[in-house]
């Protein structure tokens, strides 16, 4: 038996499918997955598994790669699908009221049509915007008779991309701006559209695969079967079946033994080597109130990083239970005119109300706010591994939840020295990093401070965290009479240096054999 008619013979039914979909007599002939899938019958998923194996027998080539940009229908697009967009439906709610002779205003709108507050000042801004609406005196919503061009043209879209996933290119001009529009971005994550720029291949015969496929041909197609069944044998049907062979050089699958998550046995030995050095534990919960998240560590009430840009209110409840004494009237002293620290304060009237706002935590110095206020020993040595949420753009060294190594440092002895020499420590033995360098810094709540950078191989200095001495402002008014040094630094970027991964997203990256080979080298 010839090599060729071995290597067709061996070949599964999809990979024949897909090379006799190649027209084998033209050198040009290169197709994408969808192109093959249409010629042979397969789904696109079959194709691309097919493809993948003939690129290893070395039957297929790739012949080109070209970017392409794909539009799908996001979860909000298919729920558009099924009950209509806003603009839609204040459209046909506002038609029913006039032939009722009823008023309607953007509240009433809002509670009939179940919508968001988002969702309807959005689609009445696109509709005021298009002249289709006016809002009159006391608020009523009232149709001008101006038909909508937007509401046609995006149901129309939403209809044809339920069918599935289309390229951009084609849409016409007028469709591909009001997709872009109308797709998910920063700021607006509620939109029908999803816009992914993706790599479209195409695919060839090498010349090997050129003669198996014009050896398939010559044999023809028979049916393929793995089961001999008694009653082929009693009918002779067997005769004219082609059985699947067995391929006894194949390597067996690989059967894998669970490990931890890279990132999970970073996190642990982190946490092992602060033990180890004779820090304790310190624990916090993902939701805390303002006081500690912020009016504890002296950080004014009218700071922007307060604002909702920056951090993640909680909707419901809203307030956390009142803030205990004597700490909520020390630190409130402390803001408005310094209280007994010898400052000054920050000179305006202190909100006790506003403390109580719960949000997503923030940073790791609300955990260290609390211990301080919980007694703790002097001297004393603490560390938290602490989540923390913060509205971000996502890139390579950005995320919206992150963790921090928080710690904390107390005794009379304590001085910036000693701080230096602790970030100095975390960033060789944590990080990895071999090149470490300060820079002076700004916080509301440490006197002096500074920021801790390292050199990553591939993404240069990059800055792990800040640090300083907590300023008299926060230990006092928390009956904390040593200096305290305190750290926040980025655990993610540390693990990026010492997993050298180059992509913060990679930390949860769902490709499983990164996972299984990376390795913190220690």
């Amino acid at each position: 038996m010839s090599e060729v008619t071995q290597l067709a013979e061996s070949l599964h039914p999809h990979e024949v499918k897909v090379l006799r979909a190649f027209d084998a007599s033209k050198d040009d002939d290169f197709c994408t997955e969808e192109d093959l899938a249409k010629r042979s019958g397969l789904e696109v998923a079959q194709v691309g598994s097919a493809l993948g194996r003939l690129q290893v027998k070395g039957l297929t080539r790739i012949g080109s790669r070209l970017p392409r940009t794909e539009v799908s229908l996001t979860e909000t697009g298919q729920r558009y699908f099924q009950r209509y967009t806003p603009i839609v439906r204040i459209i046909s709610a506002l038609k029913k009221a006039s032939d009722t002779g009823a008023q309607l205003t953007i509240k009433d709108i809002q509670t009939r049509e179940k919508l968001d507050s988002s969702e309807i000042s959005e689609a009445i801004g696109e509709l005021k915007q298009e002249g289709v609406v006016r809002i009159a005196a006391g608020g009523i919503v009232e149709l001008t008779g101006t038909s909508s061009t937007t509401a046609e043209s995006l149901q129309k879209l939403i209809r044809l991309l339920h069918e599935g996933t289309k390229p951009l290119l084609d849409f016409t001009p007028s469709e591909q701006t009001l997709i872009k529009k109308f797709s998910q971005k920063r700021g607006k994550p509620n939109e029908p559209f999803r816009v992914d720029e993706r790599e479209s291949r195409r695919f060839g015969l090498t010349e090997t695969g050129k003669v198996v496929v014009q050896q398939i041909l010559k044999e023809g197609t028979r049916d393929e079967i793995t089961l001999l069944t008694p009653e082929m044998l009693k009918d002779g049907s067997w005769r004219n079946k082609r059985f699947r062979k067995y391929t006894i050089s194949l390597q067996p699958a690989r059967i894998v033994a669970g490990k931890k998550h890279p990132y999970r046995e970073f996190l642990d030995l982190v946490k092992a080597k602060l033990v180890s050095m004779g820090f304790e534990e310190m624990r916090g919960g993902l939701i805390e109130n303002e006081f500690w998240n912020m009016d504890a560590l002296f950080m004014p009430q009218f700071h922007p990083a307060r604002e909702t840009h920056d951090v993640y209110f909680v909707k419901e409840p809203r307030l956390s239970a009142p803030i205990p004494e004597p700490f909520l009237s020390q630190v409130a002293g402390a803001h408005e005119h310094g209280g007994h620290t010898g400052s000054s304060g920050w000179g305006y009237t202190f909100d006790r109300m506003r403390t109580r706002r719960l949000v997503l935590r923030s940073q790791g110095t609300a955990v260290s706010a609390r211990t301080l206020a919980a007694t703790p020993h002097v001297p004393g040595k603490y560390f938290s591994i602490a989540r923390c949420f913060r509205y971000d753009q996502v890139d390579a060294t950005h995320a919206p939840d992150f963790f921090q190594i928080e710690g904390i440092v107390l005794g009379p002895d304590i001085n910036f020295r000693t701080l230096l020499g602790l970030l100095t420590l975390f960033a060789r033995e944590v990080a990895q990093a071999q090149e470490i360098r300060f820079a002076p810094a700004y916080f509301p709540f440490t006197e002096p401070s500074v920021e801790v950078h390292v050199r990553h191989p591939r993404l240069g200095w990059i800055e792990l965290g800040g640090a300083g001495l907590f300023r008299p402002e926060v230990r006092l008014p928390l009956s904390v009479e040593v200096p305290v040094i305190a750290w926040g630094l980025g655990l993610d970027r540390m693990a990026m240096v010492a997993l050298d991964i180059h992509d913060i997203r990679d930390l949860f990256s769902a490709d499983l054999e990164m996972i299984r080979s990376k390795r913190v080298q220690y």
